[in-house]
């Protein structure tokens, strides 16, 4: 009886629940998903791949302007020799002048000194000359002899009243030359000798601006055919 039930109770135990494999692994709890970090994700992707696109757009998006190639002194204007055409990205915040607008610039006056290099805006012209308060612009009808070989707008000339026998006019007074002004601005000259801007045949329309105080003398010399410019050169400033 002993052995029977000693058997029975080893058979009972046997037939329990199987126990796992030492190679089994336990199921893992499931990852929480976070929903809100991915649509995060998404739309910093999205923003993004729109500033890319928008910068290619303005990039692509170009105008023709006006560039000033030389120095234009206040009260002058623009001419086929002074500016230039470049490409620039739009931008409707600055007043850029456009290439198609040239001809219409050319009869606006610089409102101050515009340096050569800068892309020409609307603010630097305007209707009317506004010189430097002291300044004054004289124009000179002047024969060769009178003014240097080459001159330009921009240039600083100092003018000299000579004597009649000088520069060939018919004042006959003696005395020495002198000094009217040493830092005189050409702010116009003729495009061309044969553009219709000469005065005569022989004479060669230059305006220049000076000091106030010296415009009445300069403008006097000039009318008897007794004023002479010198090149005065530049100092790099």
């Amino acid at each position: 009886m002993k052995i029977q039930e000693r058997t029975g109770a080893g058979a009972g135990r046997s037939a329990g629940p199987a126990q796992p494999s030492v190679g089994d692994r336990l199921p893992s709890a499931p990852r929480e998903r976070k929903p809100a970090l991915a649509a995060l994700a998404v739309l910093l992707i999205l923003l993004g791949a729109l500033g890319a696109t928008t910068l290619v757009l303005q990039a692509g998006k170009r105008i023709e302007v006006i560039k000033i190639t030389q120095e234009i002194p206040a009260g002058s204007s623009v001419n086929g020799s002074n500016v230039t055409s470049v490409m620039v990205a739009d931008d409707s915040s600055i007043h850029y002048v456009r290439w198609s607008q040239l001809e219409g610039l050319k009869k606006l006056k610089a409102v101050s000194t515009i340096p050569a290099g800068v892309v020409a805006v609307g603010e630097m012209f305007g209707d009317g000359s506004k010189l430097p308060a002291g300044k004054s612009t004289v124009g000179l009808a002047l024969k060769e002899g009178q003014y240097p070989s080459g001159i330009e707008v921009g240039d600083t000339v100092a003018a000299y009243h000579v004597s009649g026998s000088a520069t060939g006019g018919s004042s006959s007074s003696a005395g020495t030359d002198s000094l009217i002004t040493g830092d005189a601005r050409v702010s116009a000259v003729p495009d061309d000798k044969s553009s219709g801007e000469l005065v005569s045949s022989t004479s060669y329309a230059i305006t220049l601006t000076v000091d106030s105080d010296k415009a009445a003398e300069l403008a006097d010399a000039a009318s008897n055919g007794e004023v002479a410019l010198v090149l005065v050169p530049s100092t790099g400033n």
